[in-house]
């Protein structure tokens, strides 16, 4: 058990703004009026949060923090047996989230499972919150279906940036690209898609600046190649709310953002969720099933039959006649010179 010393801020829904009575339900907060897809007077940065009724305060940042460790060690010691998505429909604004710790008569200051539950999202169907990891792909994806409900209200998702489509998601150069490239400039604001709790921000080689933030229907969202992150750990994150600044950190070739949507960590093509053109959502509801995980991966292993293996004698020239391609086409596709020299064993992508 985690000894819980922490303040959180809840919030209470007194605007104007149309939502709908579940999110009011779940969330109980007051939202900046100028803050968020839902107002027309562009960012300014994360809302002001403010009390409205005497409630226990206690921080979600400090919280998960605290109780990261004593989660892991359930889940190992209590594996998860339930269905790949839960209910039949799982809300992103399920019933009891984000609501104040239950009290008691001693007060309430150790961490247990309904704490879990309540706290971090799509808890009962990971069954942890890793803040190392950035996706680990569950076999569970591959064996259920469920229906995922991405949007309630037009005040609860927003697309994270203005900007042409550089790269779809999809095989690119002989490899997978698991997400979508969106064009902007160093600096731009980048926006929390979805309501969530952010449960990656660090530096990656590939990614460099990344974060990924876990919503309450068991979605998740990446955030890569940002020049500078504004979210850590833990931090619970609006629709709309700045978690970042564009960039090209990591492996990158010029300033975009590198998105990602990801369930149980099988990538989802984030154009089935948005109109990327529009910066629009598409759809309010998502049927994930094995066939969609089972597409990418077979376009996967295609893109593997195009594999030589360098053997004694050989050199680009000769793999070129032989793979019915140019000496040009195998050192761009494997990022070689043409004098570069082969290695026997070496793969080569054609």
């Amino acid at each position: 058990m985690v000894n819980v010393v922490s303040q959180v801020n809840l919030r209470l829904f007194d605007d104007p703004i149309p939502c709908s009575v579940a999110k009011k339900q779940a969330f109980v907060h007051n939202q900046d009026p100028n803050v968020g897809p839902c107002t027309g007077s562009g960012l300014r940065g994360p809302p002001t949060r403010i009390d409205s009724r005497p409630l226990i305060r206690v921080t979600i940042h400090n919280i998960l923090l605290a109780a990261l460790s004593a989660t892991a060690l359930q889940a190992r010691s209590q594996p998860d047996t339930s269905a790949i998505g839960g209910p039949d429909v799982m809300t992103p604004y399920a019933d009891g989230y984000s609501t104040v710790l239950p009290a008691t008569n001693g007060g309430h200051d150790v961490w247990v499972e309904e704490d879990s539950a309540r706290f971090i999202p799509g808890h009962a169907l990971y069954g942890e919150f890793d803040t190392e990891v950035i996706f680990e792909r569950s076999p569970r994806a591959n064996t259920d279906s469920t229906l995922l409900e991405i949007s309630t209200a037009p005040c609860d998702h927003v697309f994270p940036v203005c900007g042409q489509l550089n790269s779809p998601f999809g095989p690119r150069h002989r490899r997978m690209h698991y997400g979508v490239d969106i064009d902007l400039e160093r600096g731009d604001p980048v926006l929390s898609a979805f309501e969530g709790v952010v449960r990656i921000s660090r530096f990656h080689k590939q990614f460099g600046n990344v974060v990924v933030v876990r919503h309450s229907n068991g979605l998740e969202t990446l955030y890569g190649h940002l020049s500078e992150r504004l979210a850590e750990v833990g931090d619970h994150l609006e629709a709309g709310e700045v978690l970042g600044l564009g960039g090209s950190t990591g492996r990158s070739s010029g300033d975009h953002l590198h998105f990602e949507t990801r369930y149980l960590g099988q990538p989802i093509d984030p154009q089935l969720l948005f109109d990327v053109k529009e910066g629009e959502l598409k759809t309010s509801t998502l049927r994930v099933h094995p066939g969609l995980f089972a597409a990418v991966a077979k376009a996967k292993a295609a893109m593997s039959q195009g594999v030589h293996i360098v053997r004694r004698g050989d050199t680009l020239s000769s793999i070129a006649r032989r793979r019915h391609t140019t000496v040009l086409a195998l050192c761009k596709v494997n990022r070689i010179r043409s004098s570069s020299k082969l290695r026997v064993g070496q793969r080569l992508r054609y």
